[in-house]
């Protein structure tokens, strides 16, 4: 997966984002939608810190010399215990 790939991964899961963030508000009088709106929300933030973390590895990666094709998506637990 290239650079470029991710790249527009991440923009297309922020454009998502904003949507269900401005869906949510008028969501408020259907709590089944607006529950799975809210669980949509959380992927689409783990996703988003996947995609993140996988675009640094490469780019850490080609500044050290490496190919930076070696790099991993790694798994949601490791991803979103990083400390912000």
């Amino acid at each position: 997966m290239s650079d470029e790939t991710i790249a527009n991964r991440i923009e297309n899961l922020v454009a998502e984002e904003h949507q269900l963030r401005h869906r949510e508000e008028s969501d408020t009088n259907d709590a089944d939608r607006l529950e799975a709106d809210q669980d949509r929300l959380r992927a689409v933030e783990v996703e988003l810190d996947r995609c993140w973390d996988l675009l640094r590895q490469r780019r850490a990666l080609r500044e050290a010399g490496a190919n930076p094709d070696t790099a991993h998506v790694r798994d949601e637990t490791t991803v979103e215990r990083y400390l912000q």
